[in-house]
């Protein structure tokens, strides 16, 4: 991925739900102008929601996503509505799609009533107005035909209208000034992927070439050197966070240090919430069920941060037996009673509904939640060192 295309974590995730027939797909694919969906007179056809990036104007960068229809019968059909559920944690705005000839049913009730208790923007599309008179219409609402494309161009300007103001957490600028020399270590092993960088250091290169700052990247195994080569100390040392404890020992007390993991954290809003469950970490007892989530895929490595060296270091710092279960993707179970603490990735996969999503899940339930960067820096006593950039204190 290049440096200038915008990331799924940051566009902005339009989803759309229903019944089964009420046109969905084809009002997708009317909107964005592309037969992203397939369209058939045949109940179910969605059978798994269905997502493409694009830019939509006048909004920008999108996800657009099909769901399955909310009414489908049956065991799969639970399923799909499983699937049209977990969509909904990381939804920007929602479009409710009704059949204008049927008008809003019982599912669709429950569907406006999901949105409005996870807080979600939402615009109900009755679809089909060339074949039937559309119920009356409101602010929420508006009558449309995706076979003619009436009314098509005036939906997509009544979702920009609910368009979220977007994140106003900065990710690294704020901590240098234009014409600083930032230092971004990024180990390269068996687990980095071949060819690119992980989109966190990504994201900061341009995050501080947007404000006048230089970033030099090197290897840990280069850092010493690359310290060395300059004309002055660094404004600050960003690291990814498997290489904490050797950079750490590199980079001098008076060089302001944190890892891409704990910037990520505060850019997504859940720094504050992964400095409490800390705590969790020296609790541990014999016996406590560890979740660690991941919000990608990827082929799994021998020396994977997520299933190999976190618990490694974990049953190295407490001392203790620990049952160490681990999730990725879209998978997050809502269910946390089992485990004494959920450690999850800095989310760069991940838009900042979903990651807030699984943070209150946590909470909810009183399940301590942090995150890698903290929980490394922790466990190599650089917690405090780590934060201290950021202005803030364990």
């Amino acid at each position: 991925m290049g440096l200038n295309s915008t990331p799924v974590a940051n566009r902005i995730h339009i989803a759309f739900f229903g019944c089964r027939n009420a046109g969905k797909s084809s009002l997708v694919n009317a909107v964005t102008g592309q037969d992203l969906a397939v369209v058939s007179e045949v109940k179910g056809t969605t059978t798994d929601p269905v997502s493409k990036t694009m830019e939509l104007l006048p909004l920008g960068p999108v996800v657009i996503i099909d769901t399955p229809g909310f009414d489908d019968a049956g065991y799969l059909g639970s399923k799909r509505v499983l699937k049209a559920k977990q969509v909904l944690n990381k939804t920007d705005i929602a479009v409710l799609v009704v059949d204008a000839a049927e008008g809003i049913n019982e599912y669709d009730e429950q569907l406006l009533n999901l949105f409005r208790e996870k807080n979600v923007p939402y615009i109900v599309a009755f679809n089909k107005k060339d074949a039937a008179e559309a119920p009356a219409t409101d602010e929420n609402s508006i009558a449309v035909s995706a076979l003619t494309g009436e009314n098509i161009y005036e939906l997509k300007e009544r979702i920009a209208a609910l368009q979220p103001s977007g994140n106003a957490r900065p990710l690294a600028h704020d901590l240098v000034s234009p014409g600083d020399v930032a230092v971004l270590v990024t180990p390269i092993d068996s687990a980095a992927p071949k060819g690119r960088l992980i989109l966190p250091q990504q994201q900061t290169i341009r995050d501080l070439l947007d404000h006048g700052a230089m970033a030099l990247v090197t290897r840990e195994f280069e850092l010493e050197k690359s310290l060395m080569s300059l004309a002055a100390p660094p404004a600050i040392v960003i690291t990814d966070s498997q290489a904490f404890k050797m950079v750490a020992e590199i980079v001098p007390e008076d060089v302001p240090l944190t890892s891409f993991s704990i910037l990520m954290a505060r850019y997504k809003g859940f720094l504050d919430t992964a400095l409490r469950g800390i705590s969790a970490i020296d609790n541990l007892r014999d016996g406590d069920t560890v979740l660690i989530a991941e919000g990608c895929t990827h082929h799994r490595q021998c020396d994977d941060i997520g299933t190999v060296k976190i618990p490694k270091w974990l049953s190295k710092h407490t001392g203790k037996k620990l049952n160490i279960k681990t999730c990725s993707g879209t998978e997050f179970p809502e269910d946390l009673s089992e485990f004494a603490v959920v450690i999850h990735c800095g989310g760069c996969m991940l838009n900042e509904r979903e990651v807030m999503y699984r943070m209150k899940c946590s909470v909810d339930q009183g399940i301590p939640f942090t995150n890698y960067g903290t929980v490394i820096a922790h466990i190599n006593g650089i917690l405090a060192r780590s934060i201290k950039v950021l202005g803030l204190t364990v």
